[in-house]
């Protein structure tokens, strides 16, 4: 389907023509006429399926609809994110699509790690606020913000929200906006906790699962290898460099281990930096930059902050060690094979973990070929 047919407002069609973006994509033409209808909704779909549009496109089109915009402290859509690097993503993907309004759109991201004082300072006027829930709260506890005239809420990542502690804070939020609203949920996966929140938080809500296509998963060839905990650094290094691999994302359980496994590629001559929730703002941004441009080889991740890096032609994603659900694993693979570009997951196993990789595998309808890495010279 056409952005045409979806009845979007004209200087959001030149906009997504200006991009070149041609058809709606699945989630795309089933969510946003229901949510310029006014409709609560749950979105289900893959990581790379066009989620962030599907929200930003009707809320931009009923914000160019609205004539009546006070410049206050009360912004009027507020989206809930986990992480910084994902509100950075958001804000731009709400500035790109409203670049050019006659009547100018005001967005503005805010999360911690940086000073508060520029984001209370720049928090009149705007019209769509992106946030981590303990930076809202802390503006909120300031004055800096009011959430009373909030109309529209989007809740981006609902299950990484409900499994890394925001409950509370969530809560908190929630009871300081206007009871009569418009709530959008948008999610990877369907959990347990999301659907309760689905039962708390909407009402009447349009649900949408979009299935993730067999072809699209094919587009990751799944690969792993056997291998002690004290071998997985050398195998690694032998990997990257067997395979010539110019751009690798490589998935560590905690911070600390990022740092050693980045430390340790350095070492070998391997480029590499980690990006992490203990590392500065500055330094997570500059990590990210680099790898986006081609100019880093390798960046070493945790889950959480994973969900900022999208980028559609990455072709490796390494997992060093297996995440703890199957979710975390469908999140992680789907950095690659991104806009129908193939790409190539591999996981590195002790075989302790064989019945834990079962278990995410069934999930995932997938088989792997497990190589035993004592046959490798390394």
């Amino acid at each position: 389907m056409s952005f045409v047919e979806l009845n979007l407002h004209l200087s959001l069609l030149k906009n997504i023509d200006f991009l070149g973006y041609k058809e709606a994509t699945p989630i795309q033409e089933k969510a946003i006429p229901a949510l310029i209808e006014g409709k609560d909704l749950l979105g289900i779909a893959k990581t790379g399926s066009g989620k962030t549009a599907s929200f930003v496109l009707p809320v931009l089109h009923q914000l160019l609809g609205d004539a009546l915009r006070e410049k206050n402290r009360s912004p009027k859509i507020l989206v809930l994110v986990p992480t910084r690097e994902l509100a950075v993503q958001v804000s731009e993907v709400f500035k790109v699509l409203s670049l050019n309004f006659s009547d100018p759109i005001k967005t503005m991201a805010v999360y911690g790690g940086v000073s508060i004082n520029p984001q209370m300072k720049g928090m009149y006027g705007v019209d769509v606020l992106i946030a981590t829930p303990g930076r809202l709260l802390d503006l909120h506890q300031s004055n800096a913000v009011e959430l009373n005239k909030v109309d529209t809420l989007v809740i981006d990542e609902a299950d990484k929200m409900l499994n890394l502690g925001f409950q509370k804070e969530m809560e908190q939020i929630i009871n300081l906006l206007p009871k009569k609203r418009q709530n959008m949920l948008f999610s990877a996966t369907l959990s347990k906790q999301l659907s309760g929140l689905n039962k708390v938080l909407l009402s009447e809500p349009v649900v949408i699962e979009i299935e993730t296509k067999v072809e699209d998963v094919e587009l990751i060839n799944l690969s792993g290898y056997f291998v002690s905990d004290d071998r997985k650094g050398p195998l690694l290094r032998y990997i990257i460099k067997e395979q010539d691999m110019q751009q690798v994302l490589v998935f560590a359980s905690s911070g600390l281990k990022a740092d050693k496994i980045a430390g340790k590629l350095n070492k070998n001559g391997i480029q590499a930096l980690s990006i992490h929730g203990k590392k500065s703002q500055s330094a997570r941004i500059n990590a990210l930059n680099k790898f986006k441009d081609g100019e880093l080889r390798v960046l070493v991740a945790t889950d959480l902050i994973s969900r900022g890096i999208d980028i559609n032609n990455l072709p490796y994603v390494i997992n060093y060690e297996l995440p703890r659900s199957p979710k975390d694993f469908v999140h992680r693979v789907g950095r690659t094979g991104r806009a129908e570009n193939k790409g190539m997951a591999i996981c590195l196993v002790d075989r302790e973990q064989t019945h834990h990789l079962k278990v995410i595998l069934k999930k995932m309808k997938r088989y792997i070929d497990m190589i035993d890495s004592e046959t490798l010279e390394f």
